[in-house]
């Protein structure tokens, strides 16, 4: 029988649905995902699309570290984009929290997030236990 742990952390924003910020099997966490909400608010960002990004990533980095790991622990990563023009920002900003060796990454384009928000990402992580 997996270890399964549900991943809860103050550091990221409250679940606004039927779901968990995370699930942990085993060495695995299955990363929900994050749309730009300020955790104490509960309130998105204010700002330019840069300004989403940049905490989306945060709130990723809160979840993966309640979880034991980091970001760069993330092995997949899937990014949401309601304009795809976004996607050399997203690249910019990705690049100031992820180190090489990057994670495999997926960068879909959609018509639509909750909230009104640009960008949401979640993703897999793999820790040591």
């Amino acid at each position: 029988m997996p270890n399964k742990a549900i991943i809860h952390t103050d550091q990221a924003p409250e679940a606004i649905g039927t779901y968990s910020q995370a699930v942990k099997v085993n060495g695995t966490v299955y990363l929900s995902g994050q749309i730009p909400l300020i955790p104490e608010t509960m309130e998105m960002v204010q700002g330019d699309f840069a300004a989403e990004a940049n905490q989306v990533f945060k709130n990723l980095a809160a979840v993966c570290e309640a979880a034991g790991g980091s970001l760069q622990d993330i092995v997949k990563l899937n990014i949401y984009l309601t304009d795809l023009g976004n996607f050399p920002i997203v690249n910019e900003v990705m690049a100031n929290y992820f180190d090489e060796p990057y994670p495999a990454r997926a960068a879909i384009g959609i018509s639509q997030l909750p909230k009104g928000a640009q960008v949401e990402a979640d993703g897999i992580m793999v820790t040591a236990g």
